[in-house]
């Protein structure tokens, strides 16, 4: 394939680096990308800069961005998953496929989504995760989910005292943004960075968005499942204390910090073995670029046919 007078040769998929290894995300508005040998430049008013394509996870474009048909295959082929986000990356409109080529992490995770008792499971397990000294044993699934709403709430007034900023309840109207209060302001920028990278770890590890497992009927089910999982240890310290602090650009004030305190807690690693241990998928594509298998009702599978 040539374009703009460079040769691209075949992506060598087993040399690309690993998701959990991989830089959080970048977010990205009014600026022009396009294709530079294997990387991609991005042109902002404020001047160039080449992305670290290779290592990026995740890619937010934001209202005024334009991008090339050579600059989005060259993302796509690094792994680098791109989400087409509103104004301050609050809403998500669309997004790429992840580096993954095969479908075994997506079929378990149908197993277990399409059967109550391993449904019923893995939602145990999802809150339980949120309680590092654990939950007694045998409460029904209200009774944790009381324990939950507790330590939720429990949260919300530590952070709230902790940083001097008045919170009564968590209020998020999408058509009248402005008149949201500064801290559900920095909640909703921090969410929806948590729902971004969530969004790109699923992709990446070969999972579907759309089977959440608590969370149903959306096709970023399974986003707000894993999102919530983290929630309370990521955004709540970033949001209560960028909402504490004079000065504009609050929603950009707490995405910055989120990826610096994201980085610290080394999220994108742990979002990547927490859904394996949730859903039990470490299964390896032998040869990521073959069509696959055919399916037989009689229970024989049939070698892949090449379709090139």
């Amino acid at each position: 394939m040539t374009g703009q007078g460079v040769v691209w040769g075949r992506q060598n998929l087993r040399e690309l680096p690993k998701f959990r290894d991989g830089t959080t995300y970048l977010h990205l508005e009014h600026t022009r990308l396009e294709q530079d040998g294997r990387g991609v430049r991005a042109y902002h008013p404020d001047g160039m800069v080449t992305l670290p394509a290779a290592s990026l996870s995740v890619l937010l474009l934001g209202p005024g961005c334009s991008v090339s048909h050579e600059a989005v295959k060259a993302l796509s082929d690094t792994g680098c998953s791109l989400l087409w986000v509103g104004e301050g990356g609050v809403r998500l409109y669309a997004s790429g496929i992840g580096e993954t080529r095969s479908a075994a992490r997506l079929q378990q995770q149908a197993r277990l989504w399409a059967n109550p008792d391993s449904r019923l499971r893995v939602v145990r397990q999802m809150y339980t995760m949120r309680f590092p000294q654990g939950l007694p044993e045998g409460l029904t699934l209200a009774q944790i989910r009381g324990h939950e709403g507790a330590r939720v709430r429990d949260a919300y007034a530590r952070y709230s005292q902790a940083h001097g900023v008045k919170w009564e309840q968590r209020q998020y109207k999408q058509n009248d943004w402005n008149r949201a209060t500064p801290i559900n302001k920095a909640l909703s920028a921090g969410n929806a960075c948590v729902y971004g990278l969530a969004h790109a770890a699923i992709l990446a590890t070969g999972y579907s968005p759309a089977l959440g497992f608590v969370h149903t009927g959306k096709m970023l089910s399974f986003v707000y499942d894993v999102a919530d999982l983290y929630k309370i240890e990521v955004v709540l310290p970033i949001a209560f204390r960028e909402a504490a602090t004079p000065g504009d650009d609050l929603e950009r004030r707490v995405r910055t910090g989120l990826r610096d305190h994201m980085t610290g807690l080394r999220l994108l690693e742990r979002m990547a073995a927490d859904l394996h241990h949730l859903l039990g998928g470490d299964q390896n594509d032998p040869e990521p670029t073959a069509p696959g298998d055919l399916w037989d009702p009689e229970g024989d599978v049939q070698g892949g046919i090449n379709h090139a």
